[in-house]
């Protein structure tokens, strides 16, 4: 049994309930979508909506006879922002016919690597030598298993741009660090001695997450899971369709990057609001848009 699940809404699903849906979405898929995989087989993705924007996906393959053998499935939850322009590459996992998007996004300060969601658009396009110049961007989606909410920091509209600011001359900065500028380099290294001077006078007065407003970190063993405290832009409630079950659909900004968490509504702790911050663990899944 998949871990997320229950993000989507199928918390209380048994192993022969998870079966036979399984077997009705083979039979009855909302969208099919077939490509040639890397073995040069039929590769097929079958995926049926519980709800707007979130469901199960089957992959496997197509046999001769036209009967398709499932490898395996996912939980996922599509995204509606763009969430960055950053080139993606992507690589394939060993075990299966799966593949995770890597990309260096300079506003999260790590490498970020997701699990890729549109996997046939791709194999149909990386035929193609200039299929890197085909993207347009990154559209990121997550699950979570567990999260809170929390009240926002209490910022002036100055301070606010001020923040906005230094964001925009780090980003700058880290860029140019990466391009062996050894100026930047040492700007970098003065503010971040700055930056841990300034936590160290206010963390034995403050709570840390009155200082912190936002972070995003690798989280455990497995490289597309994370630890993430943004705030929310927008929340909306959605029922899954097949058991009834609520789950929340929250739009988070996360260090300036955006992307949807679809999190079960008895994982959640704290009522969602807008300007609300959301502090929990995600998995983050991702389509990579290309061009026509």
């Amino acid at each position: 049994m998949h871990k997320f699940l229950r993000a989507v809404g199928l918390s209380d699903i048994k192993k022969e309930e998870l079966e036979k849906i399984c077997k009705d979405i083979e039979e009855k898929p909302d969208t099919i979508k077939v490509a040639e995989d890397s073995e040069g087989n039929e590769f097929a993705e079958l995926c049926h909506q519980f709800g707007d924007f979130f469901g199960l996906t089957l992959r496997g393959t197509y046999q001769e006879d036209d009967t398709f053998e499932m490898d395996y499935y996912y939980p996922y939850f599509f995204g509606t922002m763009l969430s960055t322009r950053e080139q993606a590459e992507v690589e394939k996992h060993a075990e299966k016919e799966s593949y995770a998007g890597i990309c260096d996004e300079v506003r999260i300060g790590v490498t970020l690597i997701f699990y890729l969601q549109n996997v046939v658009d791709f194999l149909a396009v990386k035929g193609s030598k200039k299929y890197m110049n085909l993207e347009e961007g990154v559209i990121l989606g997550a699950l979570s298993t567990e999260g809170k909410i929390l009240l926002p920091i209490n910022k002036t509209e100055k301070k606010n741009k001020q923040n906005q600011q230094n964001t925009t001359d780090r980003n700058y900065l880290v860029a140019a660090a990466r391009d062996g500028d050894e100026n930047a380099i040492e700007n970098l290294t003065l503010e971040d001695i700055d930056t841990y001077s300034m936590l160290s006078r206010r963390i034995t007065h403050e709570d840390v997450l009155s200082i912190v407003d936002s972070y995003f970190m690798p989280y455990g063993i497995e490289s597309d899971q994370y630890a993430i405290l943004g705030e929310i832009l927008d929340c909306r409630l959605e029922q899954n369709n097949l058991t009834g079950e609520n789950v929340w659909v929250l739009d988070i900004c996360c260090n300036e990057m955006n992307f949807g968490v679809c999190i079960n509504q008895k994982d959640l702790v704290g009522e969602p609001q807008v300007g609300r911050r959301f502090k929990g663990i995600v998995w983050m899944q991702g389509s990579i848009k290309y061009r026509e």
